[in-house]
């Protein structure tokens, strides 16, 4: 068998497959899922970051948390007639640029206040969508075993 023939017999064999697969469904994530995918892992991991004072590491999460919200922004503009984007801005930015602050100063008593700052945005959020149930708070207990927050030196 040629090369060219037996290529175009693979394709035409895995085009045939792909064709008798059922077509997946679209995913459209509620916010809810993405706020629980998104939003608050990376707020927990901001506060452990900063408690073990490993600055580098708190300076990505903080820059992927306000990342979270354009995404979240982007995927759901409007949420209960609320302009998503608008809400972020409102009640997270000043936060945001607090703990952005505190890290480039390495400082954890402007740290802990800032991420308090941020804490308190996000259930200004809550209350603001009419989601007064759900309630924030700096975390108590690690809901990461797996992962070492303490700094480690570049190699």
């Amino acid at each position: 068998m040629k090369p060219v023939l037996g290529l175009a017999l693979i394709l035409a064999v895995a085009a045939g497959a792909a064709a008798a697969a059922p077509p997946q469904p679209d995913y459209h994530p509620s916010m809810g899922d993405l706020m629980t995918m998104a939003v608050q892992p990376r707020h927990t991991k901001l506060a452990y970051a900063g408690q073990a004072r490993n600055w580098a590491y708190a300076a990505y999460e903080a820059d992927e948390l306000r990342h979270a919200f354009d995404r979240i922004a982007k995927t759901i503009p409007v949420y209960r007639d609320n302009d998503i984007a608008g809400a972020a801005q409102q009640n997270m930015k000043a936060p945001l640029d607090a703990i952005d602050a505190a890290i480039k100063a390495r400082n954890p008593a402007a740290f802990s206040l800032a991420y308090g700052k941020v804490t308190k945005g996000c259930n200004a959020c809550h209350q603001n969508l009419s989601h007064r149930e759900i309630v924030i708070r700096s975390p108590t207990s690690g809901a990461y075993p797996d992962q070492d927050f303490a700094p480690h030196p570049a190699k």
